[in-house]
Formats: C-alpha cells, structure tokens, sequence
C-alpha cells in the first residue's frame, strides 16, 4: 500500500480582524474532507511556537504593520512553496493601511488609540511590537502567488481555491465566482 504525504498548510493571521480565518472555519464539514488531504503544520488555531521549515501552502490574512510580522512574512516566504493572501487586508492593506494617510501615522494612530480615546488610565502600551511607520499588503514585503480578494472571503471560495491546488490546478477565481 502506497501511502501519500500529506500537503503541509499554514495559515497566519497579521494585523486584521480574523474574519479570514472564520470563514477558513466556515468551510465546515468540508475541513473533514480536507484533513485527509492537508496536515495543518501552523495557525492561529494551533499551538505550534516557530514557523516550521518546507510548508506547500501558506494562507495569510492581514496586512503587514510592525516588526515582528514583518520579520515573520520574510520567513514564511523563505519556507513556503506557495503563498497566498487571504482577503482584502492581505490583498491591499485594506483597513489597516488607513492609519498611512497620517503625516506621522505612528505617534498619531498611537496618541489616538491609547491617550485621546481612553476613559480611564490613558497610557502607551509597554509590551507590544514596535509598529512600522506605515502598514503594508504582504506583496508590498514578499512575492505572493495567489491572492484571494473579499473582506471576508467566502467558506467556498476559499475550499475551492485550496482544492484546485490540491488537484494540481491553478484556480480561477474570475471563472468560478463571478463578482458583480
């Protein structure tokens, strides 16, 4: 009996809101058929502490908005066969990158965040990664293979671009899911 590996996936959740990674959930009953197919090797949902090395297929939701997902997603491209963004924030900045039309967007989105807004107790935060000073969609950091547009996209579109892949086909999303 010829027993075939598993596709390596990961899935990472930067600087959004995590509707990607529901709608990744969404897909319901369809994880079951998927899970004899693919072994989920890193996630949000998963305690696994370092991005592990020669991972087929990574899904990445979010935009790119401080250091240490910045030195993240140059691992990740380093160990990833085939990228993907997930969603709009991964796509195009979307939301996060609205803190960019700031002159200063660092000190502004913080003063904003932790002092004007806060009733009690305003103070900086301590313990969290230095932000960059302006947030970025993940090909404006890496090369990205695939991109998988809508805020979030749907349970089915993401089965069927992670299907066609996992047949050996590139999907086509325009064909498949007609917008408009």
């Amino acid at each position: 009996m010829i027993v075939l590996a598993k596709v390596k996936v990961a899935t990472v959740w930067l600087s959004g809101c995590s509707g990607c990674h529901m709608s990744f959930l969404d897909q319901d009953e369809k994880l079951i058929e998927l899970s004899k197919r693919i072994e989920l090797v890193y996630s949000p949902i998963a305690d696994v502490k370092e991005f592990p090395e020669n991972v087929d297929i990574t899904f990445i939701e979010g935009a790119v908005a401080n250091e240490e997902q910045f030195h993240l997603l140059k691992l990740i491209r380093e160990r990833t066969k085939l990228l993907i963004a997930l969603g709009d924030c991964a796509v195009t900045g979307n939301v996060v990158t609205l803190r960019n039309c700031f002159q200063d967007s660092v000190k502004e989105v913080l003063e904003k965040a932790y002092i004007e807004t806060v009733t009690y107790n305003p103070q900086y935060p301590v313990q969290v990664p230095k932000l960059l000073e302006k947030a970025y969609s993940i090909n404006e950091v890496v090369k990205v293979d695939f991109y998988i547009p809508g805020c979030p996209p749907s349970a089915d579109l993401i089965n069927y671009v992670i299907t066609e892949f996992l047949e050996g086909r590139v999907p086509s999303i325009e064909e498949k899911f007609k917008y408009g």
